[in-house]
């Protein structure tokens, strides 16, 4: 480790710590629904889009109609992406023309963009034209990022509202996040990496000779437009397959500084947005404190051991940290801070290759996933994943004062934490499942590249990043046969609805509720003790996918690459 390392790690926290009130006072505006300076300009685009589409923004929904609003958009656009996949070998913008994508694999790509999972069983220059790059692909990118943080407004309304059973419009929450937040910022983040060095054209192809005399095929696109969304909405999937380590994704240390703030920034502005919802900003401080506190742990640890080094390599006389499948222009520094801030929120974007960390640096990735990325966490995903566990922590409070848990003016209760342990429990149930049937399965067994603990740990990664809606991927397994796409493709759904319904219907029990006001006997949820509690419940929970898993891969990894005898 470096002090130039530590100077950028600590600098990564700065700025975020800083952009947290102006992002959160924005996304408040936005949750209100109040004009912006935007509104000069767009206001007529939103109301035009109101008056085609025949809703009334005014018209508030209940937990149960905002949630089928919200499945049967997504799954009427997961059905326009299938198309758009299976007919591009038909459709324009096809120069180099590519073929459609088998039935398989345009049903796990559909669903893993409509679940902002953004896995790739493909590499992006070689099966995917411009059309379905920018028509089938960037357009889940701006509506799964704007469905999440429309389901954080719905939730963070549950919180604050008294006694009604409305949790705002989903349509309504959708078009002014994605015209007032996603579009503006994406056209000018596209603009600063156009100049520097991020390609943004329709032609696909250049032929270039090289200096031997020989002819190269290098790919081109539309990629600095899908490059800005991809992280500021946490969504990951990379126009190529070597994603953020490619120069014509992130070109420089400044780009990929920028990208990795991207990738937080909606994150933390959400839950300075949620103290203010409440009437407490410190309510928000506490979440990020705890969000913060959890990131530079797993950040230090990965740092430590990537800086560390192999220790086989170590016994041949080879000192200095492990470079392997990282590239020399960020270093281990750049490449740990990435991987454990990619890992934490929903991103799933790579600036190197997972499977080449070593045993415990790989481990942060996992273990991050396996919490639920609610380290930050995806647009609007990581605040109410995070939210679920803070329910979970006030009750286990209420169960040590012997008195009925209180978070933010709304009595706990039975029901409320009955839906948060089921929110919270899918993430265990698949993962380990998926996992579980891959490892017993010829189909399964088929797929990792290695033997032994890191063949198991290639599987559990695959599984983890499904179920967590990361997307990205260890390495070193072949992914895109029909059993992997079809499973991967279930676990990503389950991962990402079989959370948002018991978390809207929390919302909509929370909303009922009157307010009551806290008392001398009520537990105090904004300084230290609170902040303790919630990282602790979270390790807890997060145990319950961890811990099986622990000594079947990344641990028994490490060993064995202790012991020199990796298989």
């Amino acid at each position: 480790m470096t002090p130039q390392g530590w100077i950028l790690i600590l600098v990564f926290v700065g700025i975020l710590l800083a952009l947290a009130k102006p992002i959160g006072l924005w996304l408040f505006a936005l949750y209100e629904g109040r004009r912006t300076p935007l509104h000069v300009v767009l206001g007529p685009v939103e109301r035009g889009f109101y008056r085609l589409s025949g809703v009334d923004p005014a018209a508030e929904m209940g937990w149960r109609r905002y949630a089928v609003h919200m499945l049967l958009f997504n799954v009427v656009l997961t059905l326009f992406t299938y198309a758009i996949l299976r007919l591009q070998a038909v459709l324009p913008l096809n120069a180099p023309a590519m073929s459609g994508i088998t039935p398989d694999g345009a049903a796990n790509t559909a669903v893993s963009f409509a679940t902002n999972t953004n896995w790739q069983w493909y590499s992006g220059e070689a099966a995917m034209s411009n059309l379905s790059q920018m028509l089938a692909l960037a357009i889940h990118n701006f509506t799964s990022a704007a469905t999440g943080i429309a389901l954080a407004f719905a939730l963070f309304r549950g919180f604050a509202r008294r006694q009604t059973a409305t949790l705002g419009n989903f349509w309504a929450d959708m078009t002014r996040v994605t015209l007032y937040l996603l579009l503006p910022v994406c056209v000018l983040y596209s603009v600063y990496l156009i100049a520097s060095g991020v390609p943004q054209t329709l032609t696909q192809q250049v032929t270039a000779n090289t200096m031997e005399g020989a002819k190269q095929v290098i790919t081109l696109g539309p990629v600095a437009s899908q490059e800005a969304i991809k992280m500021l909405g946490t969504n990951g999937g990379g126009f190529f397959n070597a994603n953020s380590a490619h120069p014509f994704e992130n070109p420089s240390a400044l780009t990929n500084l920028v990208q990795m703030l991207s990738i937080f920034a909606i994150g933390v502005g959400l839950t300075w947005c949620f103290g203010k919802a409440v009437g407490n900003v410190r309510q928000g401080w506490a979440i990020l404190a705890a969000m913060m506190l959890m990131f530079i742990a797993g950040v230090a640890v990965c740092y430590w051991q990537e800086a560390a080094g192999n220790p086989m390599l170590h016994q041949l006389g080879l000192a200095g940290g492990n470079m392997e499948g990282k590239e020399v222009r960020f270093g281990t520094a750049a490449s740990s801070l990435f991987a454990v801030v990619t890992t934490a929120a929903s991103c799933g974007a790579v600036n190197a290759m997972h499977d080449s960390f070593t045993a415990i640096g790989g481990l942060v990735p996992i273990f991050n996933m396996q919490l639920g990325e609610i380290v930050v966490g995806g647009v609007g995903a990581g605040i109410y994943g995070f939210l679920l566990f803070a329910i979970l922590a006030v009750f286990v409070a209420g169960l040590m004062v012997g008195r009925t848990p209180e978070y933010v003016g709304k009595k706990i209760e039975s029901r409320e934490v009955k839906l948060a342990v089921l929110a919270i429990a899918v993430l265990p149930l698949a993962i380990l499942g998926g996992a579980a049937i891959a490892s017993v399965t010829t189909a399964g067994l088929a797929g990792p590249l290695n033997k032994g603990p890191h063949g198991f740990s290639e599987i559990l990664y695959a599984f983890t990043s499904a179920v967590a809606n990361n997307g990205s991927a260890f390495g070193g397994i072949t992914s895109g046969t029909p059993f992997y796409n079809g499973m991967l493709a279930v676990c990503m759904w389950i991962g990402r609805f079989f959370v948002i319904v018991p978390m809207l219907a929390i919302a909509g029990s929370l909303a009922a509720k009157k307010h009551t006001p806290e008392s001398a006997g009520s537990f105090p949820t904004t300084g230290g003790l609170w902040v303790g509690l919630l990282i602790g419940v979270i390790l807890i929970m997060g145990g319950l996918t961890f811990l099986p898993s622990l000594a079947l891969g990344p641990i028994a990894d490490h060993l064995s690459m202790i012991g020199g005898h990796l298989s």
